[in-house]
């Protein structure tokens, strides 16, 4: 079976090597066009590009999906299956091409946490457990038929980073499971679940990353844990952005305004909240390299 991978970022690529170690045929993969990033405007290679330039797997990078030059190219590699891990929505005439479909490894438990950053919202929205799916792409993103999911469970203090890692791996494994499936012929997908209470998860924006200390002290904690460590919840601190990267909760009554701070200069600074406060434990601030709190409070005077 020839396969056609498509994927970006550093998630996707686990599922690659899996694959690959599994013994499944990669002809081509298909990732995003080099950018330029930093102060020289270095052009940045995908972690895909990287790891498929290192096994000798041809990279196409187009621009558009619809570009008929790379329409031309993707179908001369006559694949039987696409596999698309943390890539972009892709039009019909992409998804349709190979016999055997284009499936797709999401992060969430599906229908639940369709979109973009589904490992942010479920932390952000306090959920204790996750998971990955593998589906088949159809029109509508995320709604495709469920090949197989795999669950696991959210820890109270668990970053998205660290979630993030964990669904990386169980999500190359599931991958591997789908794609051995498919190749034997012996998939039995499903609809997704109707359910009248779906969660999304939208692409996050800088205003979604700021603190709201009027609200209570789990929600502020787990805005905190669901955007660390990328994109990084952050609050105002004398007029200048201040990262927050990891933070305790202390529930207990705060005696002064919703974000207002106390600090004893040396080794705490923490925000009140509705109902409590938020310990900053590892910051940065606006200009200044990340940092343990007690260094940052050694260099500034508030």
């Amino acid at each position: 079976m020839k396969i056609v991978f498509m994927g970006t970022p550093d998630f996707a690529v686990a599922s690659l090597a899996a694959l690959q170690q599994a013994g499944f045929n990669i002809v081509a993969v298909v990732t995003a066009p080099d950018k330029p990033a930093g102060r020289g405007q270095k052009l940045n290679e995908s972690a895909v590009k990287l790891y498929a330039l290192e096994h000798q797997i041809p990279v196409l990078q187009p621009e558009k999906l619809k570009n008929p030059d790379f329409l031309a190219e993707l179908k001369s590699y006559q694949a039987d299956l696409q596999v698309v891990v943390a890539f972009r929505m892709l039009p019909e005439v992409v998804w349709n091409m190979p016999p055997r479909g284009t499936i797709n490894l999401h992060g969430s438990l599906l229908p639940q946490y369709r979109g973009a950053a589904p490992i942010n919202h479920a932390i952000i929205n306090g959920e204790k457990e996750s998971g990955v799916t593998t589906f088949f792409l159809t029109h509508e993103i995320d709604t495709g038929d469920i090949i197989l999911s795999d669950s696991i469970d959210i820890g109270n203090d668990e970053t998205a980073g660290e979630l993030h890692d964990k669904l990386m791996d169980l999500g190359a494994k599931l991958l591997v499971k789908t794609v051995t499936a498919i190749a034997q012929n012996n998939v039995s997908e499903q609809p997704q679940p109707q359910t009248e209470e779906l969660k999304h998860a939208p692409k996050i924006f800088k205003d979604d990353c700021k603190v709201n200390w009027n609200n209570n002290t789990q929600e502020v904690y787990n805005l905190i844990r669901g955007l660390s460590p990328y994109p990084t919840a952050f609050t105002i601190l004398n007029d200048k952005t201040l990262k927050v990267f990891k933070a305790e909760l202390e529930l207990k009554e705060p005696g002064i305004a919703a974000g207002g701070f106390l600090t004893d200069g040396k080794t705490f600074l923490k925000f009140a909240t509705k109902d409590g406060f938020i310990k900053l434990l590892d910051i940065q601030y606006e200009g200044k390299k990340r940092m343990q709190i007690a260094d940052f409070l050694r260099g500034i005077r508030l």
